[in-house]
């Protein structure tokens, strides 16, 4: 899979993500990774690539045709246009099934504002999807880049070295991840249950929904409706009728 990242500060992300698992997944080439400068293609001789916005207001604008041609230099003109992500904090809010959607892309493009965003009409040209990280804002578009390519990476086939975790940590099935432990059995007072040195793999995993569903029930109330209202559409098993 490949991510373009078209950003002001391409060091940000280049030297971000080339560390822990993504830059190992790099470096195996499962995923790549192109951080294309937008200054790089602005007609400015000043390599400006902002201006002021038509109507008054505060702040700056970054304008079309720098935007528009750095796009242009990484979308394969013999291909269907890829998804192209604008990162904004008036987009859909990112989450686990959004980033399972975008990793079965062969490519994405995302788009990271600065100022006070950038100029409609090249919004309009090359933006497929407009998402948001959360309910705040933030000096640009390159920190919220870096979190949609690392949650998205994690879902290409290769780059966890056990895939399994990626289908059973937090937001899997709308639950939170239950509490796991590691040696010593015994640290500072506090035990490891019993039921997870019991090697009953049953009853262990078991005990881990069931801790998956406290867990969200009592910090995620939002996700925990969610569970109920899938569990409560799940038919439940007829029980046998004895024979006589």
């Amino acid at each position: 899979m490949k991510f373009h990242v078209l950003t002001l500060f391409p060091e940000m992300i280049t030297g971000a993500l080339s560390a822990s698992i993504i830059g190992k997944a790099m470096e195996r080439g499962q995923i790549e990774l192109e951080a294309v400068n937008i200054r790089d293609y602005t007609l400015d001789k000043h390599k400006k690539v902002d201006d002021y916005t038509y109507g008054g207001g505060a702040g700056m604008l970054m304008a079309a045709q720098p935007v528009y041609d750095a796009y242009q230099a990484v979308v394969c003109q013999d291909k269907p246009k890829p998804r192209t992500i604008y990162v904004t904090p008036q987009g859909a809010t990112f989450n686990q099934e959004m980033a399972k959607e975008f990793a079965m892309e062969e490519e994405l493009v995302i788009l990271c504002g600065h100022y006070e965003g950038i100029d409609e009409r090249v919004l309009e040209e090359i933006v497929t999807d407009y998402v948001s990280i959360g309910d705040y804002v933030l000096t640009g578009g390159e920190l919220p880049a870096m979190v949609m390519v690392d949650a998205i990476a994690r879902f290409v086939p290769g780059v966890l070295n056990n895939d399994e975790s990626a289908m059973t940590e937090s937001f899997h099935d709308d639950l939170l991840e239950y509490p796991q432990y590691t040696r010593p059995a015994v640290w500072m007072g506090k035990e490891v249950p019993a039921i997870l040195l019991s090697g009953d793999h049953k009853k262990v995993e078991e005990w881990r929904l069931e801790q998956s569903v406290k867990r969200t029930r009592e910090r995620r109330p939002d996700l925990y409706a969610l569970y109920e209202a899938r569990q409560a559409l799940i038919p439940k098993k007829k029980p046998r009728r004895k024979k006589f």
